[in-house]
C-alpha cells in the first residue's frame, strides 16, 4: 500500500530548505573567511595589480646668458604610446589607420605591434609630437592608444650658440656643450611616489611619497647673447666670403676670464636632430689644434724683455732680409733693415724674432712660452677641451728654437690663444677661463711683470697703425691692438699650399677689457693673409661688443680707421715669412 502523496513532497521541501541553508552558510563562512581571515592577503593582491611606483618628473634647469636671456629652455610636449595588451590583434580599426597617417607611420604598424605584443604593455609610437597633433589623437579615443607628458628642450639662438650650449637627447640627457658639462645640475633628481592606477594605466590616487623630487637648477652662463650673435654673423660672412673650410672666434673678459662668446663654422641647429652631423658638432675653437705662427712673436719678445737683454727700443739688424740657421734659411717678406723690438712686432719680422729667440737660453724661451698657458688647460672645464703642445727645450736644436720663436713647431687651440693675449691686457695675470657668470674678479697667478705686459700692449697698438700688418682690424673711435698670423698648414709631415689666417688682439687699449681671437681655416678665394681675412672679423666683433657693453670711445679725435696708404704694406707684412729647408715651410714658394 503506497504512502500519502504529500509525504514525498514534504521530504523534498525539507531537502531544498536544508540545501539552501547549507549554501547560505557556506557563503557566509566564505565571506567571513575572505573579509576577516584573508583580508590582508586579498588587499595585497589587489594592490599588486593596481598599486604602482610612479616617477615624479622634474623640470630641467634653464640656461641663461649673463643678462638673463634664455639660451636653453624646456617646454611640455606629448608622446604617443600604446599598450599592446589592449589592442585587438584580429584586425585593424579606422582609428589605427588615422593615427598611423597622423604620425607618418607605415600602414599596418599598429597591427604588427598587436600581433607581436608578447608580454609588452608599453610601446612608443612617436616621441615629442606637437600639442595640436596630440589633441587630435586623443580626441579619437582609440582603445590602447595613450598620451604621455614629456619635456622637450628648445634653443632660442639656434646655430648661433650651438657649440656653447650643446643639446640633449630625446630623454633630456646632456650630450654636448654646457648641457653635457652640467648635466647633473641641470637635470635635478626625479622623485618617487606610490599611486593607484585604473585598468587604462591612469593614476587615480596618490598613496604615499617615497622620495621627494628636486628640480634642476637654472644656470647663468658667462655668454653674452648679443656678442655671441654678432660673432656668429661676422664669422659666417667671412667663411662664406673667402670660401673657407672652417672658422672660429672667441671673445673673453681679460680680467674675470669669463667667456663672452665662442662661435664656429660650420655650425648646426640644435633644435633639428637631423642637423647634428659629426663634422658640425666639433667645437673647433676648443678642440682643434693649429700652429699659431706670428701670433707667438709677442710672447717671444716678452721673454726677451724679461731676460733684460733688450728694451722696446733696442735695435736689431734684419738685413739682408734672411738668415741661415744650420741647413735652413729664414726669410722676411722683404728686407726691413734695422728694426727696434717694437718694429719687429709691427712688421712681423721673422728674422728679428729669430734673432731674439736665439739670444735667449733655450730654457728661458721655453719658460716664456710655457707661462702663457699654451700647453696647459684653460680651466674652463668644457667637455673635449684639447691642450696645446710645446716640446721640451731639452729636445731643441738651433733650428727648432728659431722656428718656435715665430710660432712653428708648437700647437694651440684658439681658446688658449685668446687666453694668452688676455695676459697682456690683464697686466701680466693668467686668468682661468669660465663659462658660468662670476661675481667680481677671481684671483689669478702672475706670470709676467706688469711693465712688460704694458710694453707689449703698446707694441700691439703699432700693428694696427699704417705700416703695420693689421690696419683692417681698427675700430673707429677706439684704440685697438693685436697681431696677425698667416700659417701654412702642416699635413702628413710636410707643409702644403693651404693656409690658416689668424688675428688675436685686445680692446680698448686704454683699459683692455676684451681679448678676441679669430681663425679662418683654408680660405680659398686667393686671399689668405691674416690681416685681410681674420682682422676684419675681429674689427666687426669688437666694434659691436664695445657698443653693447657701453664702453666709451678712447680716441678723442678718431682718424679714418682704414688708411689706404697703409693697406698694401699691411697686407704684405701680414704674411708670415717662412723657412726654407726640409720639414719647414718654404717662403719663396709661398710668396706672391
Amino acid at each position: 500500500m503506497s504512502g500519502h502523496p504529500s509525504s514525498g513532497f514534504g521530504a523534498r521541501r525539507w531537502f531544498l530548505i536544508l540545501m539552501t541553508l547549507a549554501c547560505a552558510g557556506g557563503l557566509i563562512g566564505r565571506a567571513v573567511d575572505l573579509q576577516v581571515n584573508r583580508h590582508e592577503f586579498l588587499k595585497g593582491e589587489g594592490n599588486a595589480r593596481h598599486l604602482r611606483v610612479a616617477t615624479i618628473p622634474v623640470r630641467r634647469g634653464m640656461l641663461l646668458d649673463r643678462n638673463g636671456e634664455p639660451l636653453a629652455a624646456t617646454a611640455p610636449v606629448q608622446s604617443v604610446w600604446i599598450n599592446p595588451q589592449e589592442l585587438d590583434e584580429r584586425g585593424e580599426t579606422p582609428g589605427w589607420t588615422a593615427i598611423e597617417k597622423m604620425l607618418s607611420l607605415s600602414k599596418g604598424t599598429i597591427h604588427d605591434i598587436a600581433l607581436e605584443r608578447g608580454d609588452r604593455q608599453f610601446v612608443y609610437l612617436r616621441r615629442h609630437v606637437e600639442p595640436s597633433l596630440a589633441q587630435e589623437i586623443d580626441a579619437l579615443g582609440v582603445l590602447g592608444v595613450h598620451l604621455q607628458r614629456e619635456d622637450r628642450r628648445y634653443y632660442p639662438m639656434g646655430e648661433a650658440a650651438a657649440h656653447v650650449v650643446g643639446f640633449t637627447d630625446i630623454d633630456n640627457r646632456g650630450q654636448e656643450g654646457i648641457e653635457l658639462a652640467f648635466d647633473k645640475v641641470l637635470s635635478g633628481e626625479s622623485g618617487k611616489k606610490r599611486v593607484i592606477r585604473d585598468r587604462l594605466g591612469r593614476n587615480v590616487e596618490d598613496v604615499e611619497s617615497i622620495h621627494p623630487a628636486w628640480p634642476g637648477r637654472d644656470l647663468t652662463l658667462s655668454i653674452d647673447r648679443r656678442i655671441q650673435a654678432v660673432a656668429h654673423r661676422s664669422l659666417l660672412e667671412a667663411v662664406r666670403r673667402h670660401d673657407a673650410k672652417a672658422g672660429s672666434a672667441v671673445v673673453l673678459n681679460v680680467h674675470s676670464g669669463e667667456v663672452l662668446a665662442v662661435v664656429n663654422q660650420p655650425s648646426y641647429n640644435p633644435n633639428k636632430r637631423g642637423d647634428r652631423s659629426n663634422h658640425k658638432l666639433r667645437n673647433r675653437a676648443i678642440t682643434d689644434l693649429f700652429e699659431p705662427g706670428s701670433t707667438v712673436k709677442p710672447f717671444t719678445v716678452a721673454a726677451a724683455l724679461a731676460s733684460g737683454s733688450v728694451q722696446p727700443d733696442t735695435e736689431v739688424n734684419t738685413s739682408p732680409g734672411f738668415m741661415r740657421v744650420g741647413g735652413y734659411v729664414i726669410r722676411d717678406i722683404r728686407d726691413f733693415g734695422v728694426l727696434d723690438v717694437t718694429g719687429i712686432i709691427r712688421k712681423s719680422s721673422n728674422v728679428g724674432a729669430a734673432k731674439l729667440g736665439l739670444s735667449l737660453a733655450p730654457r728661458d724661451l721655453w719658460r716664456g712660452l710655457d707661462r702663457m698657458g699654451l700647453a696647459t688647460s684653460t680651466g674652463s672645464g668644457f667637455p673635449g677641451e684639447a691642450y696645446g703642445t710645446l716640446p721640451d727645450f731639452s729636445t731643441w736644436g738651433e733650428a727648432r728654437q728659431v722656428t718656435l720663436s715665430y710660432g712653428y713647431g708648437l700647437s694651440v687651440t684658439l681658446l688658449q690663444l685668446a687666453r694668452a693675449y688676455a695676459i697682456f691686457g690683464n697686466g701680466g695675470l693668467l686668468p682661468d677661463l669660465r663659462f658660468l657668470k662670476t661675481q667680481g674678479v677671481p684671483p689669478a697667478p702672475r706670470v709676467m711683470d706688469a711693465a712688460i705686459a704694458d710694453a707689449i700692449c703698446r707694441m700691439l697698438e703699432e700693428v694696427v697703425q699704417p705700416g703695420g700688418t693689421a690696419v683692417l682690424a681698427q675700430v673707429e673711435g677706439y684704440r685697438i691692438g693685436g697681431k696677425t698670423g698667416t700659417i701654412r698648414k702642416l699635413e702628413d709631415g710636410g707643409y702644403v699650399d693651404s693656409h690658416v689666417a689668424l688675428f688675436a688682439g685686445l680692446a680698448p687699449m686704454s683699459a683692455p677689457l676684451l681679448s678676441v681671437a679669430v681663425v679662418i681655416d683654408e680660405p680659398s678665394d686667393g686671399i689668405y693673409y691674416g690681416g685681410r681675412v681674420a682682422a676684419p672679423v675681429f674689427s666687426e666683433i669688437v666694434a659691436e661688443s664695445l657698443r653693447f657693453l657701453k664702453i666709451p670711445p678712447d680716441v678723442p679725435d678718431p682718424a679714418s680707421p682704414k688708411s689706404p696708404s697703409g693697406t698694401m704694406a699691411g697686407i704684405e707684412a701680414a704674411f708670415d715669412p717662412l723657412v726654407v729647408g726640409s720639414g719647414y715651410p718654404n717662403n719663396e714658394n709661398a710668396s706672391r
